[in-house]
């Protein structure tokens, strides 16, 4: 007997299939139960995710840009291209905040639908609600641990395995590195932003944003290379698990009837084609004359009718 959803044969010993963990005789998806696309949307959050971090990274490099800008505003006592890098940097933060509003809109989304799809699946262990995957990132400190269980669940259930990968851990790691630190520095920079004169005029004050830049791209080091494990490790995560996800879906579908021979849309995945039939003999043209003739095998067998009555002279009945 062969597992429905990974195909794998099946031991009567188990109650499981031992590579996707599906009871046995079950199908890939309860019947009945919702199940939603999540291939289009995990890209599109995987693309959503990727520039949000490369916009942070630019960011966090912007301390290299200040450091110029400022020794250039040291040698020539002009405070002016000190405004110039405050504003590169605050048009790039800005644009950075829209980038990641959008992401953690698709991400959240994505994280629902793809939790509500292991509910289908015959086998799967959850251990949180569906509505986790969206309470779990807004509601305080429950953010730290929350999306992690969430998502652990969903990768467990969706790559078929009975422990958390690697990545989902490497990824929540990163993920707390980058949030926290990126917090902790920006504090760090914003306390010694404001020691720093508004309008420098000596040389030691100018020295001092060039000094302030240079501390702040060394304290970014480490919430940047965060930022990219995190972001790879995450993508990583959506792609496979939607592709897992829309394949064990569209395993489910009810296959049409297609013509013998030909293996395209609504023959199920993974079955062997069935052999083309033999062709029917080529029938007769029908012709007026076979349509009005009496059938060969059917003898004709004259009615039965009144006789003819002959008419009389004079009248008809009676007469």
């Amino acid at each position: 007997m062969r597992c429905q959803t990974c195909g794998d044969e099946t031991s009567p010993r188990l109650n499981e299939c031992a590579n996707c963990h599906t009871p046995l005789g079950q199908p890939p998806v309860t019947p009945g139960m919702t199940t939603y696309r999540v291939g289009g949307l995990g890209l599109a959050a995987a693309v959503a995710v990727g520039v949000a971090a490369v916009l942070y990274l630019i960011v966090a490099l912007v301390p290299v840009a200040g450091a110029a800008m400022a020794g250039r505003a040291a040698r020539n006592r002009s405070a002016d291209l000190l405004l110039g890098a405050v504003g590169v940097e605050v048009l790039l933060a800005l644009i950075f905040g829209a980038a990641y509003v959008t992401a953690a809109v698709l991400v959240i989304i994505w994280t629902w639908r793809a939790r509500k799809n292991i509910d289908a699946f015959p086998g799967a262990l959850p251990s949180l609600g569906a509505g986790w995957a969206i309470a779990g990132w807004l509601v305080p400190f429950a953010n730290l641990v929350v999306p992690a269980r969430v998502m652990a669940n969903i990768a467990r259930d969706s790559l078929w395995r009975r422990r958390t990968p690697a990545l989902v851990v490497g990824w929540w790691l990163a993920w707390l590195v980058f949030s926290l630190g990126e917090r902790l520095v920006s504090r760090i920079d914003e306390r010694e932003y404001a020691r720093l004169v508004d309008t420098p005029r000596t040389d030691a004050e100018f020295q001092e944003y060039v000094a302030f830049y240079q501390g702040a791209l060394g304290r970014h080091l480490v919430p940047m290379l965060a930022c990219l494990i995190a972001a790879v490790s995450f993508v990583v995560l959506v792609r496979r698990i939607s592709t897992a996800q829309q394949q064990r879906i569209d395993r489910a579908a009810p296959a049409w009837p297609v013509a013998p021979g030909w293996s395209g849309p609504g023959w199920p995945v993974g079955q062997p084609t069935p052999p083309p039939q033999p062709a029917l003999p080529p029938q007769p043209a029908l012709t007026p004359q076979s349509v009005t003739a009496p059938s060969p095998q059917v003898q004709a067998v004259p009615t039965v009718a009144s006789p003819p009555t002959t008419g009389g002279s004079g009248g008809t009945i009676g007469a």
